[in-house]
């Protein structure tokens, strides 16, 4: 997975299942969600959001402004994904 998430570059973003599917695990969304908080900030977690978009519970103010520092559109708490 490391490679998934180091391979982010600015403005983009991806879910969490698409990383792991990518890394060649999918169905382990949850496990790229425990490797990026646990990474004591290695990886560029504000690239990565939930399936619907929604921002890092508890982090949305600092998610959403990495995010649109990058150029990432959001609305109401969400990235508008393409």
């Amino acid at each position: 997975m490391a490679r998934v998430l180091d391979g982010l570059h600015p403005g983009d973003v991806v879910t969490y299942g698409e990383v792991a599917t990518e890394a060649g695990f999918p169905g382990a969304a949850r496990a790229v969600g425990r490797i990026l908080a646990t990474s004591g900030g290695a990886y560029p977690w504000w690239r990565v959001v939930n399936a619907s978009g929604r921002l890092v519970p508890g982090h949305e103010a600092e998610h959403e402004r990495r995010l649109a520092a990058e150029g990432v559109e959001l609305r109401n708490g969400r990235v508008r994904r393409r």
